[in-house]
């Protein structure tokens, strides 16, 4: 995608958040009933709004787990529809390539034991769990056929993952003919959970966490990263990774995605075996020229670690990225966002620390990214920036076992 198709998609999704946000998209309806334990997230997208819902089609989704186990068991979400979500039949096998799967491997997925599920509008629901077992680090592909919808599409905008669709229902083919269309977003599919034992971690962000500039097709966001490296750590007690980075996404307001604020519980809080959340965001509440202060955005920052050591969630608090050269920079904003990186070092309001700013930022002019880490638009980091950014991560600050604060 280039800058400039990213920046239309989110105006368009900025849009589409003002004009067609229902209300009860940010109750507590929207989050989904947990599942029991011990089922921990493998994987996740949260979900916005992507216009209009086709009626019979089916799409192949594409997504990468953390953590292996078994059980598998999905997410399927109408949290932004404004009428019920026909899923007609759902599938999922592992993928060889393209959009044709491992043969044998494409099995029937179930709710309540029924092959098809209704989705009320704002409802999320789980499937059954699947017999057998999934390893980390495979390209599982969930087959989704969407009998009846309508009105707006729930899903995520930059999957930066190309799955694919197709018209009619084709979700129990293992082939890839019938799936000629490529497509960058995942629809309705929004985490994927196994039965295992260690815990997860959630990073809760914006277009850096979403992966924006990081390659297509190679899994090379930040929290990709972090999921090889706790993988490869024998013994730790956290595996799974979920993402919950919207790009565009602000703390404090609506706009690309609903604030992080608003989408806290759904997209955080409620996904299984979660221990810790990585908190990365601010940059656009900062850049928006709003009028945000450091003592506002503070402030919600206090709101979301509260909830989630209110959940026996720990929260490690990431600073924000230096940006001079991006067409917002000013040094106003800097301020603010110098003010605020101090306030997360320094007040103990978070349970460890994670300083993207320190490890990503110029030497020579703090007020930049290091060019080696620099994806070419000055606020977004590069692959090399993104496994920086993971490698920098105590390990250790992601073992929790209950909220310090």
């Amino acid at each position: 995608m280039s800058g400039a198709a990213h920046r239309a998609l989110i105006a368009v999704v900025a849009l589409a958040a003002t004009v067609l946000a229902p209300a009860h998209a940010t109750s507590a309806a929207a989050a989904a009933t947990p599942v029991p334990d011990p089922s921990v997230v493998t994987w996740a997208a949260s979900a916005d709004r992507l216009g209009e819902a086709p009626s019979d089609r089916s799409y192949r989704l594409v997504v990468r787990t953390s953590v292996g186990g078994s059980g598998v068991r999905i997410r399927v979400s109408n949290a932004f529809g404004d009428r019920p979500l026909v899923i007609g039949s759902a599938y999922a096998g592992l993928r060889k390539s393209g959009a044709r799967l491992v043969t044998g491997s494409n099995r029937k997925l179930r709710f309540d034991r029924a092959a098809s599920v209704t989705l009320a509008p704002g409802e999320i629901r789980y499937s059954d769990p699947l017999p057998g077992r999934t390893e980390a680090g495979s390209d599982l592909a969930v087959s989704l056929y969407v009998r009846t919808a309508g009105g707006p599409a729930t899903g995520h905008g930059m999957a930066l993952q190309t799955s694919y669709a197709t018209a009619g229902d084709h979700a129990a083919e293992e082939r890839d003919g019938a799936y000629t269309e490529q497509i960058g977003s995942w629809f309705y599919l929004d985490a994927v959970s196994v039965d295992t034992g260690p815990g997860a971690v959630v990073t809760l962000g914006d277009s850096i966490t979403d992966g924006w500039q990081s390659t297509t097709d190679k899994n090379l966001r930040w929290p990709d990263f972090l999921a090889r490296r706790l993988h490869g750590t024998p013994g730790s007690t956290v595996q799974g990774v979920a993402n919950a980075g919207i790009s565009g996404n602000q703390v404090l307001v609506d706009g690309a995605g609903q604030s992080a604020l608003a989408r806290l519980d759904r997209d955080v809080l409620s996904l299984p075996g979660v221990r810790t959340v990585v908190l990365f965001e601010g940059v656009n509440d900062i850049k928006s020229h709003s009028g945000v202060t450091a003592a506002s955005l503070t402030a919600g920052y206090r709101r979301i670690i509260d909830r989630a050591h209110a959940a026996g969630k720990c929260v490690v608090g990431a600073t924000v990225l230096p940006y001079q050269g991006w067409s917002e920079w000013d040094t106003q904003g800097d301020a603010v966002r110098m003010e605020v990186n101090e306030w997360i070092r320094t007040s103990g309001a978070v349970d460890a620390v994670a300083d993207f700013d320190k490890v990503l930022r110029s030497p020579y002019n703090p007020q930049r990214l290091l060019p080696t880490f620099d994806g070419g638009d000055h606020l977004h980091p590069n692959d090399k920036g993104m496994q920086a950014m993971a490698d920098s991560i105590d390990l250790g600050d992601l073992e929790c076992d209950g909220a310090s604060g």
